[in-house]
């Protein structure tokens, strides 16, 4: 697959620390003087956004301990959004289906950034996928209800077709 449709792991783990060190900060003042008009929630997100120019408000940065902890809201902060890419390729898109539905990138013995956070690159495929493609739905990755009643899931090739428009 191209580089360019891939996630830029080299960016996120240049701002990961830096982002990780923020949240941590603001956490710290939180817990001694409390935030309670959220001055202080609003100069982070600014601050977050100015390193990486994302829309910090699809992020819950008070209320990480109760979803998935500090590392995985640093690392999916840092992680660039996906590209608009007028040239994908069936065969892309099925690579990336892939990606979605199992986990390609295998586990290693590894301790390396790119290895620690893979298993979070889910969310960056299914961006992709419906910020190039009008016909991508989330629902494609669900079971589905067949007209017999029963249920199914949808092929990698299915979906890729689906997205594809063929």
């Amino acid at each position: 697959m191209r580089k360019e449709l891939e996630p830029d792991m080299e960016i996120a783990e240049k701002l990961y620390s830096q982002i990780k060190g923020l949240i941590e900060k603001y956490t710290e003042y939180c817990d001694e003087y409390g935030d309670g008009e959220e001055i202080e929630y609003k100069n982070l997100e600014n601050k977050l956004y100015e390193i990486t120019g994302k829309d910090i408000s699809q992020y819950n940065l008070s209320e990480y301990s109760e979803e998935e902890g500090l590392e995985v809201l640093s690392f999916r902060i840092s992680l660039p959004e996906p590209k608009i890419v007028s040239d994908i390729t069936e065969e892309e898109v099925t690579e990336i289906v892939k990606r979605i539905k199992s986990d390609v990138f295998q586990e290693s013995n590894e301790n390396n950034f790119k290895n620690i956070f893979h298993c979070y690159l889910g969310d960056y495929y299914h961006k992709l996928l419906k910020r190039n493609f009008k016909k991508y739905k989330y629902e494609y990755f669900n079971s589905q209800k067949g007209n017999d009643g029963k249920y199914f899931k949808y092929t990698t090739e299915e979906i890729a077709r689906k997205i594809w428009g063929t």
